[in-house]
């Protein structure tokens, strides 16, 4: 069940809003008997996983004993889009992001707890890098981020203003610059020319493939798992991951008032076979077991970055992508959206 066709539940959603009432509880209480009953797990996700979670992880899960006879209702789409929903009361058992400041709404809101990351993984279910996924033979030649800005390439990058992949983007042009030995000032300055050369500006990472895939511009900024996947589906692309790029990290957790078979699927995303699953489909696994298997379909940047060099996500997100941060001010200077 996708997007558009989601079962709601009235007494989460009352609760959330604060309707009392006895009479009218208790009609509501006998109504949400009537479903599945504590068999069903709301999944909320940004919009890259939507394949590997419909088509291989949940049969999976279902194929076990703790998800046998599980019904999934299941919401994709842009990570901070999806973050706002369920803040503001869409039903949701488990939730997966893009970045971590889309489930630090959710813990601020009170809907996860704030121990969600406390596993051996953090709270990381998949790790990725950002990777440039160009035409076939690479006909203009782009190697790095440094060639996003030349005049002769037409870039197509989602809107950080809703995208979650925008933002890992963003800090993976900025983060190159760093390491070319650029000042603070001067990698700003550089992310500002990109944004001034990219074209299009969707709302999701998965429509800006969508965008590429229909013959728009020259590169396509994305994760790594979504050019693996494109190349599995047929669409005509190349990928090349630049020497000095950032490690996409992807948070999940269950809500505070998450149905019964929440934390079993939770707990199943870190097993041998979902790992496994998740590597398939492009994803770098987090369980070491899972990725020293797949080490060579997954080579390290040799400049390998991750967002702890800059502080995490605490330290960049308001003075970056804030209402004032200055990523959304140059957008909002370029005329594009930025709500």
């Amino acid at each position: 069940m996708t997007q558009g066709t989601k079962k709601r539940r009235p007494g989460r959603i009352l609760a959330r809003l604060g309707i009392a009432g006895v009479a009218l509880g208790a009609t509501l209480g006998i109504a949400a008997c009537g479903g599945s009953s504590g068999s069903s797990v709301d999944l909320v996700s940004y919009s890259t996983p939507q394949q590997v979670f419909e088509q291989n992880l949940e049969p999976a899960f279902k194929d076990t004993s703790e998800g046998k006879d599980v019904d999934f209702s299941n919401s994709f789409g842009a990570s901070g889009d999806q973050s706002r929903a369920v803040e503001a009361g869409q039903p949701a058992d488990v939730v997966e992001f893009s970045l971590e400041p889309d489930m630090t709404r959710l813990v601020d809101a009170g809907l996860v707890a704030s121990n969600w990351n406390q596993n051996q993984y953090k709270g990381i279910v998949t790790n990725s890098v950002v990777t440039l996924m160009v035409r076939p033979g690479n006909p203009k030649q782009i190697t790095s981020f440094d060639d996003l800005a030349r005049s002769d390439v037409e870039v197509i990058d989602p809107n950080p203003a809703t995208s979650g992949g925008a933002r890992w983007n963003i800090m993976a042009i900025y983060g190159s610059q760093i390491a070319e030995g650029k000042s603070p000032a001067q990698a700003q300055d550089f992310v500002k020319q990109v944004l001034a050369n990219t074209s299009v500006q969707d709302s999701s990472a998965r429509d800006s493939l969508n965008t590429f895939s229909s013959g728009k511009g020259d590169v396509l900024v994305g994760y790594e798992n979504d050019a693996i996947q494109a190349k599995k589906e047929g669409i005509d692309l190349e990928y090349v991951t630049p020497a000095s790029t950032i490690l996409i990290e992807n948070p999940i957790a269950v809500t505070k008032d998450a149905g019964s078979k929440a934390q079993p699927f939770l707990d199943f995303l870190y097993t041998d076979q979902a790992q496994q699953l998740f590597a398939d489909a492009g994803y770098r696994p987090v369980v070491k077991s899972v990725a020293d298997k797949n080490t060579s379909k997954f080579p390290t940047p040799s400049g390998l970055f991750t967002i702890a060099k800059f502080g995490g996500w605490t330290k960049v997100s308001d003075p970056f992508f804030g209402d004032n941060g200055w990523v959304i001010q140059a957008e909002k200077d370029l005329g594009n959206p930025t709500s």
